[in-house]
């Protein structure tokens, strides 16, 4: 059945050009972009009710760093993803599970699948799929039954001395964000909220929140930040003095940052 793409869709201030610019840093970003919380993924399972075996849609694995937990529970995974160093990332971190099959494609060329999966996943990824054409794709490739499981990672500022220090660096250098404030949970709340609804292709939509801490390197957290879009493709000499500031910022204060880390997780089930 086709329906009209979603009029109350709120697009994401993202420039989806740089969709493709954690390719320069895949092997950064498979490094130091860590898996997801266990409570997470027995959660998803949870909501979603797929059976044992079920089929899951992943869109953007990247380096498969969420696919993993899936494939470790003998699911059957399909995930595409644009970048070609991350999908051979993701397709040799899963080449133990005969069962996960990685596309090197973009999610709006792929040929859809019509009502072949339980449940569809997007780890940090879905933003970079303009809603009018995400949401109603991933409904058709889900069974009757099936579901989205929807996450991303949410910044927390640790309101410490060191995150502080942090944040005048950035303010020398304005044209870079900070990615441990470049967005609210209460903000990425309702604006996914409101376009799963607003396409009218799912249901009641459940979000929950979950919280843990890492303790990194100066030279762990600095490469984080060569992951993040909105520091590429802007002056690299300024960008590596910002980095060197930050750096010396935390030797100043012990050499580590205990970061605190979150993500929220959106689930809804399909509606026809």
């Amino acid at each position: 059945m086709e329906r009209t793409p979603p009029v109350g869709a709120l697009q994401m201030p993202i420039d989806r050009s740089k969709r493709i610019t954690f390719e320069n840093v895949a092997d950064i970003y498979d490094q130091v972009r860590t898996g997801y919380p266990q409570e997470l993924i027995e959660d998803i399972l949870s909501l979603s009710g797929i059976p044992p075996g079920g089929r899951i849609l992943e869109i953007g694995c990247g380096p498969g760093n969420a696919t993993i937990s899936f494939a470790r529970l003998g699911y059957r995974i399909l995930g595409i993803e644009l970048g070609e160093r991350l999908s051979a990332l993701a397709a040799e971190k899963c080449r133990a599970y005969p069962g996960v099959e990685i596309l090197n494609l973009a999610f709006e060329d792929w040929e859809i699948d019509e009502r072949a999966f339980d449940l569809a996943v997007a780890a940090d990824a879905f933003h970079w799929i303009p809603p009018e054409v995400g949401y109603p794709k991933v409904a058709r490739a889900l069974r009757d039954s099936g579901s989205a499981a929807l996450f991303w990672r949410v910044p927390v500022d640790a309101e410490t001395d060191l995150s502080e220090a942090i944040d005048k660096a950035y303010q020398t250098a304005p044209q870079f964000i900070n990615p441990d404030k470049r967005f609210t949970a209460e903000w990425l709340v309702g604006v996914v909220t409101e376009n799963l609804k607003a396409s009218g292709w799912f249901g009641e939509v459940t979000t929950k929140q979950y919280f843990w801490s890492e303790n990194l390197t100066g030279e762990q957290y600095v490469n984080g930040l060569r992951t993040f879009s909105m520091h590429q493709g802007i002056d690299e000499q300024m960008r590596e003095k910002l980095y060197s500031v930050i750096g010396e910022a935390i030797e100043r204060f012990g050499g580590r940052v205990t970061q605190p880390q979150s993500v929220v997780l959106f689930h809804s089930r399909v509606k026809r």
